[in-house]
């Protein structure tokens, strides 16, 4: 008995192959046209940004580096039109950065809140124990590393990284007073790194944050700081500070005179003076927990925006940044390492929270 396929299977059969694939063109237009008429196609078709201000937290307190460079970043963006939506600078810096943290980490998927990050990422919560750990963070990317600079008053008799080391080792205990910001934080970890190297102590005074820092040390209330560049550079350019050394394994590569005589370029390593002390700190940034990639990529390329700026490139020079910046795995690796490092040197100085 012969079976007669049906007009409908008879057409069917005799289309060509292309019409398959025009059939499916048309069912994906009814879909996209159903798309708009619901108000759904601007989602679609436009990759996530912010609609709304988006809060750039410091967890430190106003004029320190990252703070400086935050206010930078607000500026720069808002000039050059980087962000349909502008960006509001809020210092929470109580609790060595823990408020600022704890907010952010708080705040979860809410994709107008990023962190800028400092050395207390990991500090804080090393020697506090605060219920906070970097992985509560979605990580964006890293700005750059940023150093640190031995510094003395002006009319400081020590005139060397020699001789102020000198005067460290053979003089009385507690005899010389470092300046820093907070306590168990980088300042006085590389306070603590320079006791050990001279087998002498200092007198560590603990200050709100990195500007108010090297006002003390201008003012003579303390005979050192570890301050970043970017944080006692005005200092220096009007003849009230003397950087001795940076504590890096390499000379600062930026030739230009910051004062009549002097660039960075000119400051020799602390190593090479025969301090056997190195230190950088991160600046970077963070979202609150649960970011998606698209969010996490529309800051990565705002911040990729903002570092092909001519003012970034002042800015790198003025604050003797290194130019190291990282993100993806290549980021989050070395965030465990780094906080590693830290858990260390806390520990040698006996800053571990118990």
């Amino acid at each position: 008995m012969r079976v007669f396929a049906s007009p409908r299977a008879l057409v069917r059969d005799a289309l060509p192959p292309m019409a398959g694939r025009l059939r499916r063109a048309a069912r994906t237009s009814l879909l996209l046209a159903a798309a708009a008429g619901a108000g759904l196609w601007p989602a679609l078709a436009r990759a996530w940004e912010p609609s709304k201000p988006i809060e750039l937290v410091v967890p430190a307190g106003t004029g320190g580096g990252a703070d400086q460079m935050a206010r930078f970043i607000q500026g720069v963006v808002a000039k050059h039109n980087l962000s349909k939506q502008p960006i509001v600078v809020v210092n929470r810096g109580g609790g060595a950065g823990a408020e600022g943290f704890l907010d952010v980490k708080g705040d979860k998927g809410n994709p107008h809140k990023i962190v800028i990050t400092l050395s207390n990422l990991f500090t804080t919560p090393l020697g506090t124990a605060v219920p906070f750990n970097w992985r509560d963070l979605t990580p964006v990317g890293m700005l750059a590393l940023d150093q640190f600079v031995l510094w003395v008053n002006a009319e400081s008799p020590h005139k060397t990284p020699a001789e102020f080391f000198q005067a460290l080792k053979t003089g009385p205990d507690r005899a010389l007073k470092m300046g820093g910001t907070g306590s168990k934080q980088e300042d006085q970890i590389i306070t603590v790194m320079l006791e050990k190297a001279a087998g002498k102590k200092m007198t560590y005074i603990p200050y709100g944050g990195g500007g108010q820092v090297a006002t003390q040390l201008v003012g003579k209330h303390v005979d050192a700081t570890v301050n970043n560049p970017i944080e006692a550079e005005s200092h220096w350019r009007a003849g009230k500070l003397r950087p001795l050394c940076v504590l890096d394994k390499d000379r600062l590569p930026y030739k230009e005179k910051v004062t009549a005589t002097q660039s960075w370029a000119d400051l020799p390593t602390c190593q090479s003076a025969g301090i056997p002390v190195e230190y950088t700190m991160l600046r970077g940034i963070f979202m609150t927990p649960g970011a998606t990639p698209e969010q996490q990529k529309y800051y990565a390329d705002l911040l990729a925006k903002v570092r092909q700026l001519p003012e970034w490139k002042d800015f790198m020079v003025k604050g003797a940044f290194r130019q190291t910046t990282m993100g993806g795995q290549e980021f989050v690796d070395w965030l465990g390492r780094t906080e590693q490092m830290h858990r260390v040197l806390m520990r040698e100085a006996g800053f571990l929270a118990p």
